[in-house]
């Protein structure tokens, strides 16, 4: 298989193609322990894991936070590379790298338009790639497409991380504004209809507390 077929390989049902960088890391112990079959590749390219769903994920360490800014240049390489997947961003978020949390999270979504989930470490990595691989078993196969977009599992878990939006609310607000960028820039009086007066506020003041945290002074 040349570079650009494993760059664009999608793993069958119940499995995950990994980078070979991970091969003997907790995060795969975890996911072999939760019955999900590992295949590795060295050129995945810039990414770490690719999923039934065709998406493709990117993981970035505490390490790589705490760092400085030589984390963008590989988001930067990661957004821009010639791929049919969705992208994800797995962030870790600990009480060391919490500080920079705000201006990382900015930059992928924001700046790159990327989805972005925290995560404490590995394991909870590994719990979230678990679902999102062994859900694709569970979907109905008649299920028309823009049903299966808004139940997508990614899609879901992302809006969830918004405080006080529950999954029944995930669904609502994707039923309206597909995308998570247009959750972020939906306004005000946009959001009201759909969440209440109080959810939508929550919902509005958290984005909008995050740009500004992360824009700085």
């Amino acid at each position: 298989m040349d570079n650009k077929n494993v760059v664009n390989a999608v793993p069958p049902y119940g499995h995950v193609i990994c980078c070979e960088k991970w091969r003997d890391s907790a995060l795969i112990y975890s996911l072999k322990g939760a019955g999900v079959k590992i295949l590795f590749e060295s050129e995945l390219g810039v990414s770490d894991f690719h999923l039934p769903s065709r998406t493709s994920v990117l993981y970035v360490s505490e390490c790589d936070v705490v760092a400085g800014s030589g984390y963008k240049r590989k988001l930067v390489r990661y957004r821009n590379a010639s791929s049919s997947f969705q992208e994800l961003v797995l962030v870790e978020k600990t009480r060391l790298s919490d500080q920079y949390f705000p201006a990382v999270q900015k930059f992928v979504t924001f700046d790159l338009g990327l989805s972005l989930l925290p995560v404490s470490g590995q394991a909870e990595a590994a719990q979230l790639l678990t679902q999102m691989v062994l859900a694709e078993n569970r979907e109905n196969p008649f299920r028309r497409r823009s049903s299966c977009r808004l139940l997508d599992p990614l899609v879901l878990a992302v809006v969830q991380q918004v405080p006080g939006v529950g999954r029944v609310k995930a669904l609502a607000l994707l039923q309206h504004f597909p995308t998570i960028q247009q959750i972020c820039n939906a306004a005000l009086a946009e959001l009201e209809p759909i969440m209440g007066p109080a959810g939508a506020q929550q919902v509005h003041e958290f984005f909008h507390r995050c740009m500004s945290t992360a824009a700085g002074p």
